[in-house]
């Protein structure tokens, strides 16, 4: 890894892709060819595999390595001989799952506070579709946590009768959830992608009627119980993922600990009711507000001595970074406190903006819409399986430093595929290049490109892998076939298994892609 005025090669060579099921002597020569250099009479025993883990792979503990890679395939009998592997064998630990591009397992360290992470955060976690007229539901809340999301938003509005709590999106034609239902989901799907923590967001419209809020309580801590983390007060510094593990935290701007009405005379159940606003104040983990007035205002955010959450739109954003001392403002401020940027409001079709800008400038909470797809959404998805997909990504140690200085690199790199495959690295502009494009291969089962492609790299903490594989039409568009965004700084080196994904994100099962990776130093 490198920061600054080093920068690193990345090499990576696209060899073969899988499609459906491999019919017999399909396995490309080059696979056959490391295999007949790594085996002894078409079998690969445990040292000859350890023998390639090591040179090929640049494994560590290749012994215990081989030796998962034995018995994950010792109950395939036609192809696993009794002193090793055969060529099947072999070809099916390469394209299997123990053999992904991407580290699979949590190995950051999960001990610095929440501010030093970029956030996997969902916006308008609620919606099913666009953002005037789509229903409101607990699906898409599920889905979003399965996939590791660990923000979620949820804009809480009183009822037609003012005595219940509705989730919807106000000001236009959605149709509300109810909060009970759409906190039952959380609890129910919260930690089974992710034992590391939720947070939710409420934009709370509830101000009005502090007998709604006391009901919010009343609920929060109903549902949730021990899972709900409440700080004794306002913390100096946030707690970190592993402290918070399986916690459910709730992010909102909080009611004032003074009543409105503290200067006049007011009746018991008034008396009452505010006591129960103080109570739901209580309830919250990370106060929240949002960004006014100009740039010069984040000089005293960052003062504060209350750790706190700062939010603004996407506009606003590339306004402040018009001026480059600004950027310089975001970074320290996000050293302590957290940035949550969002989509501006003219994304009605539930569109997404570059989440880069952001990530750039220290922002830990990019939201996004996750109800529809694009490039950017891509992009979001692949950055979060970094890091085993814990929804959690430690930020580069230059945005965390002293000065905040953020040198602005970033470049792309290139793999190919099927008919036609576009790659691409997307990171800061110094890295980002344009996707490259291999040569058409005519349709085939097993379309074999040999094209390798190189790429410096200066932040590879930032930097993603983008494929897009198309379907060559001479007479129009090229068809989507499928695509993935991975992790550079989580790529592992050999020859290794690349997964692609639909439009919207969910895996195909039968289609992957072999490529070989290589990292050079300068």
């Amino acid at each position: 890894m490198s920061t600054n005025d080093n920068k690193q090669h990345f090499k990576v060579c696209f060899c073969w892709s899988l499609g459906f099921k491999l019919r017999g002597g399909e396995i490309p020569e080059d696979i056959k060819q490391v295999f007949e250099f790594y085996s002894v009479n078409g079998i690969m025993s445990i040292d000859n595999l350890i023998n390639f883990l090591e040179k090929e792979q640049k494994e560590v503990n290749v012994t215990k390595v081989a030796q998962i890679i034995f018995n994950s395939l010792k109950h395939h009998h036609n192809i696993v001989h009794k002193r090793g592997l055969n060529l099947d064998a072999f070809f099916k630990y390469l394209i299997g799952d123990y053999n992904f591009a991407h580290q699979s397992k949590v190995h950051q360290n999960m001990d610095a506070p929440l501010a030093h992470y970029f956030i996997y955060t969902g916006h308008n976690s609620y919606l099913t579709g666009n953002q005037l007229s789509s229903d409101c539901s607990t699906e898409p809340i599920k889905k979003a946590l399965k996939k590791g999301v660990r923000v979620i938003e949820l804009d809480l509005w009183s009822n037609i009768t003012k005595d219940d709590i509705d989730v919807r999106h106000g000001g236009t034609l959605t149709t509300p959830v109810k909060l009970s239902k759409c906190l039952k989901a959380i609890k129910e799907v919260a930690f089974s992608d992710s034992e590391y923590p939720v947070i939710l967001t409420f934009e709370d419209h509830l101000h009005p009627y502090p007998h709604l809020q006391k009901k919010v309580a009343q609920m929060v801590k109903k549902t949730f119980g021990s899972m709900l983390f409440i700080p004794k007060s306002e913390m100096d510094e946030f707690p970190s993922p592993n402290f918070l593990k399986n916690k459910i935290l709730i992010s909102t701007k909080p009611p004032p600990k003074s009543s409105p009405e503290s200067d006049k005379e007011r009746d018991e159940d008034q008396d009452e009711e505010f006591e129960e606003v103080l109570k739901y104040r209580d309830l919250i983990a990370i106060h929240a507000t949002k960004h006014k007035g100009g740039m010069e205002n984040f000089g005293r955010h960052a003062s504060f001595d209350k750790v706190g959450r700062l939010s603004m739109n996407e506009q606003a954003l590339e306004k402040a970074l018009a001026v480059t001392e600004h950027g310089h403002q975001l970074i320290r401020f996000t050293q302590r406190h957290i940035l949550r940027v969002y989509p501006k409001g003219a994304r009605i079709n539930s569109s997404n903006y570059d989440p880069l800008i952001a990530w750039m400038r220290g922002a830990q909470m990019v939201a996004f819409n996750m109800q529809g797809y694009c490039k950017y959404l891509w992009m979001m998805q692949g950055f979060f399986r970094a890091n085993g997909g814990c929804g959690y990504v430690k930020k580069p140690e230059f945005l965390l430093s002293a000065d905040g200085a953020c040198h602005e690199v970033f470049n792309s790199m290139a793999l190919p595929v099927k008919t036609i495959l576009k790659v691409g690295i997307a990171g800061v502009p110094a890295d980002t290049k344009k996707m490259c494009k291999t040569r058409i291969v005519d349709d085939q089962w097993l379309p074999i490109w040999n094209e390798e492609f190189e790429f410096p790299i200066r932040v590879p903490e930032l930097a993603l892998l983008r494929i897009d594989v198309k379907d060559y039409d001479p007479s129009g568009e090229d068809e989507f076939a499928g695509q993935t965004c991975l992790p550079v700084s989580e790529l592992r080196t050999g020859i290794r298994c690349v997964p692609l994904y639909k439009h919207r994100g969910d895996v195909y099962r039968s289609v992957k892609l072999l490529m070989r990776f290589e990292f050079m130093s300068p």
